[in-house]
Parts: C-alpha cells; structure tokens; sequence
C-alpha cells in the first residue's frame, strides 16, 4: 500500500511535536503540582461551515481486497487440506506484473519453488499458515504470510472458502514486524521512521463487503528508543500517542 506512507510521514511528525508539547508542559517531575482552576468544558468549534466538499478522496487506498482464487480446489470444503504453496502459486500466475521479470517481487518466484520437496526450504519465503474463523460463519479461514523479494516485504494473506472455491479476503504487503489475531481482527505492526515508535494497521471483517477491511491506523510509542525532538532538561515522558 505506497499510498499509506507519505500520510504515516505527516502524522508521525504531528504526534512527536505533541508529545513534545504535551511533556514540556508537565513541568518538573517527582511531585504534584497545582494546575490552577480548572477550565469549563467548551464544545468544538466547527471551523468553515461553507466549505465546498471535496471532489475526491484525500488519497488513494485499497480498503479491502476480494478475488476468487484459479486452480485451486478445496477438498471436502476444508481449507485445511489447502497447500499455501499452491495458493502463492496461483497469485504469482494471477498476477505477472507483480511476480515477472521486470516486477517488483520478481525474485520470490525462485524461492517459492525451493518450497516443495527437495528443495532448499531454508530459501522457502513461507511463513506459517494458520486457521481462525475470521468471517463469523463457523469455520476456520486459513491467514498467512510470505517474505517479498527483492523489497524484504512481507505479504499478508487471508482467505475464506465460498461456494466450493477459495477466496482472498485480504491481501497486504508492508515492512512488518508483527502480527496478531485478535476476534475477527487483524493487527499489523510496522516499524516507523522515528525510533521508538511503530504504526499498527487493523483489519476487520465486513459483511458487507465480504472481505477484510482496513480500519484503523495507529502511531504508537512504544517506550524504546528516541523521539525525534529533544525533549527540555525538566520534562516527562509521555508513555504513548495514537493518531487516527
């Protein structure tokens, strides 16, 4: 998603320059301190009511992916008996302006075939699979990943069986470090460009929209590293910031 990054940028700006703000203003740490009297609650303001709606979206982002995967079967319905390399198999046909020779993941196509037996499963780019019901239909769906070469991206898979046939519900490549099931949730962790900090990226099933779709974006502190601001001699660390 090469959409995201810019906006990721901007925000990670913002959220460290509050941070800076919010710590200077605590004042010396080790002890309370009285703030003065405490203000009267002011609703927002609303700024511009006559501002024209935009023509467009304020950029481009694919909210949810869904597409019926080709040759290849579910027996019995059970996605369980799917081979993953067979499913990466048939996105690397499906799609030869990613995976061909001129493509950004070109070079994961030799080592997808160093996934099978014999080969060097040293050099297999496949993680493990596993199966929770994400859709709410009571039956396992089957999430994996793959590492993308030559980006070092890690693709994010999620599918479901529909009506006999195997169906991609989610589909998401990034710089990862992480990532967690949580209901029907999926959670991604990439790393930020300022130390100390990382985006989480949510994805949760839509009925609607029969798929996995993006929900929310965090820009986290997760407690190691440095900001990108000095912070004053007097001030106290803030413990996390969350934007969107």
């Amino acid at each position: 998603m090469p959409a995201r990054r810019p906006v990721r940028t901007a925000l990670a700006v913002a959220a460290v320059a509050l941070l800076s703000a919010t710590a200077a203003a605590c004042g010396s740490a080790g002890g309370l301190q009285d703030a003065g009297p405490v203000r009267t609650a002011v609703s927002p303001a609303k700024l511009w009511p006559d501002l024209r709606p935009a023509s467009s979206p304020a950029y481009p982002y694919d909210v949810a992916t869904r597409e019926t995967v080709e040759g290849v079967t579910v027996p019995g319905d059970d996605i369980r008996r799917v081979d993953p390399v067979d499913v990466v198999e048939a996105e690397i046909a499906a799609h030869p302006d990613d995976y061909g020779s001129k493509g950004a993941y070109h070079a994961t196509v030799d080592r997808v075939k160093e996934c099978g037996a014999g080969g060097d499963q040293a050099r297999c780019p496949l993680l493990k699979p596993y199966y929770r019901d994400l859709t709410g239909d009571g039956r396992p769906d089957l999430t994996f990943g793959f590492r993308l070469y030559p980006t070092n991206q890690t693709a994010v898979r999620v599918y479901t069986v529909e009506r006999h046939r195997l169906v991609q519900v989610l589909a998401d490549n990034d710089a990862i470090i992480g990532v967690e099931l949580a209901g029907r949730a999926l959670i991604e962790r990439s790393p930020a460009d300022i130390s100390g900090y990382e985006y989480r990226t949510t994805w949760e099933w839509d009925p609607g929209q029969r798929a996995m779709v993006f929900s929310r974006d965090e820009y986290l502190h997760t407690g190691d590293g440095r900001t990108g601001r000095k912070p004053s001699p007097s001030a106290s660390a803030s413990p996390s910031a969350s934007v969107r």
